[in-house]
């Protein structure tokens, strides 16, 4: 796949978008701008989780259902899930039915409950592993770092599941934790902007 592929408006994206037509959407408007919404940090890393081993394609077509399943992704609500929502929820054709995932989403609900006691927010805690940029690899050219490595193994710690290196890392590059649009991207300058702009949650 080429480094770029150009969009509807003839201006080029990164490559990954020509996979399917809905990708062009989602990266103009969602990946890679930087996030300090709690709820949008979970909902993100919990369907991160639930790609493992899938396309994101399979998410993005379901996430709304998800959304329904799941209570906005309203850990509060989520963590309050018994064994008859995990048996309502593998019934739910709408969403990926894998009995560990849906079950890591309640528990991680129960671990964000505590980390914000902790931490004071999920934000201010996901964005202290932000790299700096001077040690950032080449766009798109990894799938994992040391600070996703590092995130993950701190997550584990806490209790999280279904948080490796390799999701942990996609949940950084679409929350905006880096920039990672690939250089002649029109967005990643976009993106720079942005997060010269965005304020950092302390």
């Amino acid at each position: 796949m080429s480094s770029t592929v150009n969009g509807p408006d003839g201006k080029p994206r990164c490559g990954w978008c020509s996979a399917v037509p809905e990708f062009f959407d989602y990266h103009d408007k969602e990946w890679g701008y930087p996030v300090e919404n709690d709820v949008r940090l979970f909902e993100k890393i919990c369907l991160e989780s639930f790609q493992s081993g899938l396309s994101w394609r399979t998410i993005l077509a379901k996430r709304e259902n998800f959304r329904a399943a799941f209570k906005g992704f309203d850990f509060d609500q989520v963590a309050k899930f018994t064994e008859r929502d995990v048996k309502r929820l593998l019934k739910d054709e709408g969403i990926v039915r894998h009995r560990g995932k849906i079950e890591a989403v309640i528990n991680n609900a129960k671990c964000a409950q505590k980390l914000i006691e902790q931490e004071g927010s999920l934000a201010t805690y996901f964005w202290r592993f932000e790299p700096k940029e001077a040690d950032l690899p080449d766009p798109q050219t990894v799938s994992t770092s040391e600070e996703s490595i590092a995130l993950s193994k701190d997550l584990k710690k806490r209790g999280w599941k279904f948080v490796g290196p390799t999701t942990v890392f996609a949940f950084m590059q679409a929350m905006g934790l880096i920039n990672d649009h690939v250089e002649g991207c029109v967005f990643r300058k976009k993106i720079a902007q942005y997060r010269k702009k965005f304020v950092r949650p302390c």
